[in-house]
């Protein structure tokens, strides 16, 4: 990912940090925080930073879970890994672990657990094992891509509401390969994966933005259009999320620690380290902070 502009940047919570902006709009590397040892001003001003930045990169965090989970826990409150993925018993309950090794390849735009009525706020991810080269992750900023909608398409999305189901990606998984019993996500265990409505576009509670709230991943269909209205519009708001000028990339390293705003982004992860003779590993850890019901503009 290029860094073009260097800055001691002052976030809302009064605290500097150097900030090197990956673009005029999103994305940022912070440097000189170990977040092992951050003091509490540094963790309140990294908590205002990716509000601002939406996508924040910290380089040479040397992290085991453990530690990984406690940094989590001083931004906000954890959920579990995933509402029905089994990491396996060597991974904590409040991480999830997607290994290329057993199909964990993420390689669909996506924003993450949207098929939950209360969909986490931020992701949190590192590396444990890494291709020699490829499998970068790309970003695209929600936001700037309504923003930059024209003014008669926003005021089409602004009043719709869309169904987001996590049974095309998981169902099968929770019925069959766990007996109909997954993890425990907002206090219940899921125990099955029962289509919610979210609003297309989303106003973000902390901040009173405006981001297009749907995702190739999981995002079914629109309520009150037909099927090809569905169809058609969806189509428009991924090809325009997923413009050049909407997106930001970035080339893993070991000791990378990556965090982003749930709310208002959409990431994909690169598969191209893999070939057909099975290719190279990639093991990625990721914990996800407790998010409210998304409202939109007709709440």
């Amino acid at each position: 990912m290029s860094v073009i502009n260097q800055s001691r940047t002052t976030v809302r919570s009064g605290v500097e940090l150097d900030i090197d902006r990956f673009g005029p709009h999103f994305g940022a590397q912070v440097s000189g925080i170990d977040i092992a040892s951050a003091s509490d001003d540094q963790v309140r001003a990294i908590r205002a930073a990716l509000v601002e930045f939406k996508v924040l990169v910290f380089r040479g965090q040397q992290l085991e879970d453990a530690e990984h989970i406690e940094f989590a826990n001083r931004l906000g409150d954890l959920t579990t890994g995933h509402p029905v993925h089994d990491s396996g018993t060597d991974v904590p309950e409040q991480m999830y672990s997607l290994d290329s090794a057993d199909n964990g390849f993420a390689d669909v735009w996506h924003t993450d657990v949207t098929f939950m009525e209360r969909p986490p706020l931020g992701s949190i991810l590192r590396p444990v094992v890494l291709p020699p080269t490829g499998g970068d992750t790309n970003w695209a900023d929600a936001e700037l891509a309504y923003l930059s909608l024209s003014e008669p398409v926003r005021g089409l999305i602004d009043q719709l509401t869309a169904v987001h189901d996590g049974n095309r990606e998981f169902g099968y998984y929770l019925k069959h390969k766990r007996g109909g019993k997954g993890n425990t996500w907002d206090g219940r265990e899921v125990t099955e994966l029962t289509p919610v409505r979210h609003p297309v576009v989303r106003v973000h509670p902390e901040t009173g933005r405006r981001a297009i709230f749907v995702n190739p991943g999981f995002t079914s269909h629109i309520e009150g259009v037909s099927d090809a209205e569905s169809r058609g519009i969806l189509d428009l708001l991924y090809a325009h999320l997923t413009k050049p000028e909407h997106i930001v990339r970035h080339r893993w390293q070991l000791g990378d620690l990556v965090l982003w705003d749930n709310r208002n982004t959409l990431h994909y992860a690169n598969r191209d380290y893999v070939d057909f003779d099975g290719g190279q590993r990639r093991i990625m850890h990721r914990v996800t902070l407790r998010g409210d019901i998304p409202v939109g503009l007709t709440a």
